[in-house]
Order: C-alpha cells, then sequence, then structure tokens
C-alpha cells in the first residue's frame, strides 16, 4: 500500500478518463460501527480513495456539517486510537482502496509524531491530510512518513502567492490539496468563480504530483467539472449531510457516492 496504491488509484481514474473520487467520512459518526458500514459502501460505490476524519473538538478548517459529525463522535467516546482500531477494523472488512487519515495538530501531537504515523501505517493507512500544519513545520512528520512509503498531503488555497505554493508542492508527497474557497467546508450551489485557473496555477508548480481539489464539492456536475482541469476531487460536508441522519446511513453513502461516481 503506501504511495504506490495511491499512485495507482490516480492512474486508474486518468485511464479511465475522469477525476479519482475521495469522498470524507467521520470515524465514529453517528458511531462506531455505522460509521465502518458507511465507509464500506463508500468503497462499495466507487470511491478510489478515502479520507477517514479523526474528530477533534476544534476543527478550524471545517464548517458546521462535519463540526457536528466531529462533536457526536467526541461525545460519544471517541479516541485517536480507536478511530485507528476503526481504520484496523475497514481493512479487515476487506476494504483495499487508499486511506488517508485527516486529522488535526494537537492530537497528533499529543500522541507524538513518530509512533502516530507507525500506528496509523499498522491499522492499514496509506497517508496523512493535517490541515492546520504549515509545510514550514512539516519536517519531522514529513520524514516519518517517508521512512514508511506514506503520503504526507499538503495544501494551497486561493490567497497562496506563487512562493507559497511552489513550497507546498515541493513538500507534498500523495497529492496536493487545493482548497477551493476562502472559508471553511460545506457544501456549495456552485464552484468557486475563477477555480479553473487557480487549479493550473497549482499545477504549474506541481511538479507532476496530481492535483485535487476540495470544499464545496457537492454534486455530479462539480465533479465533471473539476475533472477538466484536477487530477482528483474531494466531497464531504454534502456527503455527511446527505447520510449521517439518513434511515440508513450507509445505503445513502452509497448512493450518494455511486452518483458523484457517474
Amino acid at each position: 500500500m503506501g504511495l504506490s496504491a495511491i499512485q495507482a488509484a490516480f492512474a486508474r481514474a486518468r485511464a479511465e478518463n475522469r477525476p479519482a473520487l475521495m469522498p470524507f467520512w467521520t470515524l465514529g459518526y453517528p458511531d462506531g460501527e455505522t460509521s465502518l458500514r458507511v465507509i464500506e459502501a463508500i468503497a462499495r460505490a466507487g470511491a478510489d480513495m478515502i479520507e477517514l476524519g479523526v474528530p477533534f473538538s476544534d476543527p478550524l478548517a471545517d464548517g458546521p456539517v462535519i463540526q457536528h459529525a466531529s462533536q457526536t463522535a467526541l461525545e460519544h467516546g471517541i479516541t485517536v486510537r480507536q478511530c485507528i482500531e476503526l481504520a484496523r477494523a475497514l481493512r479487515r472488512r476487506g476494504v483495499s482502496i487508499p486511506l488517508f487519515a485527516m486529522g488535526y495538530l494537537n492530537p497528533l501531537l499529543a500522541f507524538g509524531e513518530e509512533a502516530y504515523v507507525e500506528a496509523w501505517r499498522e491499522a492499514g493507512a496509506d497517508g496523512f491530510i493535517v490541515p492546520d500544519l504549515p509545510p514550514e513545520e512539516s519536517d519531522t512528520l514529513g520524514r516519518a512518513c517517508a521512512a514508511r512509503d506514506l503520503a504526507l498531503v499538503q495544501f494551497t488555497a486561493p490567497t497562496s502567492t506563487e512562493a507559497r505554493i511552489a513550497l507546498a508542492a515541493a513538500r507534498a508527497t500523495g497529492f496536493i490539496y487545493v482548497v477551493s474557497v476562502t472559508g471553511v467546508t460545506g457544501a456549495r450551489d456552485r464552484l468557486a468563480a475563477g477555480l479553473r485557473e487557480y487549479v493550473e496555477r497549482v499545477k504549474a508548480n506541481a511538479q507532476g504530483k496530481p492535483v485535487v481539489v476540495g470544499f464545496g464539492v457537492s454534486k455530479p456536475e462539480h465533479v465533471r467539472e473539476i475533472g477538466q482541469f484536477a487530477d482528483g476531487v474531494i466531497s464531504a460536508s454534502a456527503l455527511i449531510r446527505a447520510a449521517g441522519e439518513a434511515p440508513d446511513p450507509a445505503q445513502a453513502a452509497y448512493e450518494f457516492v455511486k452518483a458523484l461516481r457517474g
């Protein structure tokens, strides 16, 4: 697994002339077992990779939908170690596509960077997404990931300068996460104006690394449009809103991701 599995997932999507699809789900939401069934359904529906949200009390990049999911999971007692065990259970249950642990820096530092990376590796994770870790401060975590052939994703934003984009691209492994809007996560009716030009700026600095667009992606037509100029797409809040409180969250998640995949 690891970087080679991520590269293979992007290559498969490229061969099928579409963007790689990476849905997000919060581990432990609405409870541990349901989150496992939802993530299994997301994989069955055709996701190429999955972002596993590690709940945190101050998720500064996330809007109200993901905040609510995180808070619900925390109120049910979810911990980082339990999240790691849920990832291990997904592998035991046959989920074989790449998995990214998406969590914030405070719990990671409390766990210990080296220990955190190793524990997730043992559980079957392929990479890490840490929204509040600046690239300048990512050396230690980056070395721990590189030693295990795991990805450490870096972010760009619409406000990023050329120098900042170049730095994120140089430090990124796995892919570069393009935040499509100035703001937090959340489903939006339309894509941001100028998104294509912004992504093309990132791709010019990407050193051949995949460029993936997230924040605000909620509809199949968003996926199709983004697929014309980016390598992948992330959908989070819209999926959680559609499935989290449905009578059968796993079935609702399956149908939502199947529609996104087209």
